[in-house]
């Protein structure tokens, strides 16, 4: 498996349950680091309608809780998933996990080092730091939290990553 792509990373699903990163191979993904009480909270709807409205398309968003930031993720487990989902969400929450630092998570680890990934040096300067991984689990972008799920930069890119050819 490529050293420089997603795919060689497991995580766990709320429940617990662990899987591949690889279950997403073909699809282009936003990757975001998110929290139930901070001012950027509102992104879980417009993430939502972003992945209603590539519904049909090679396209998901991956949301990771982390209490990273100012302790705004006090939820954890099943609470974490009552209130993602009333708050609209239809994409996969993953478990809670820390985002910075030399705790981070090793997916994370990966994003902060352009020597591993090939393409960025990024880590999360707050909640809702999105990563943009195109269809053969590249990282190729990645955006701060002030920059809206819907706004046409990542619209644009992720338009141009679903139409582009790639490898199978």
């Amino acid at each position: 498996m490529d050293n420089k792509s997603i795919y060689q990373f497991n995580v766990k699903k709320l429940n617990g349950e662990e899987i591949s990163l690889s279950e997403y191979k073909n699809k282009v993904l936003l990757i975001v680091n998110t929290a139930s009480q901070c001012g950027f909270t509102p992104q879980l709807k417009e993430l939502a309608a972003l992945k209603t409205q590539l519904a049909g398309k090679d396209f998901e968003i991956l949301a990771f809780p982390s209490n990273d930031f100012g302790g705004q993720e006090p939820l954890d487990g099943e609470a974490i998933a009552v209130f993602c989902e009333a708050n609209g969400a239809n994409y996969p929450i993953f478990e809670k996990i820390r985002v910075r630092g030399p705790y981070a998570d090793p997916l994370y680890q990966f994003f902060a080092d352009k020597k591993e990934n090939g393409n960025v040096r990024s880590v999360p300067r707050w909640n809702f730091h999105k990563f943009l991984i195109d269809k053969n689990g590249y990282v190729v972008d990645f955006y701060y939290p002030f920059t809206k799920p819907n706004s046409s930069k990542i619209r644009r890119k992720i338009d141009r990553l679903l139409t582009a050819a790639f490898n199978q």
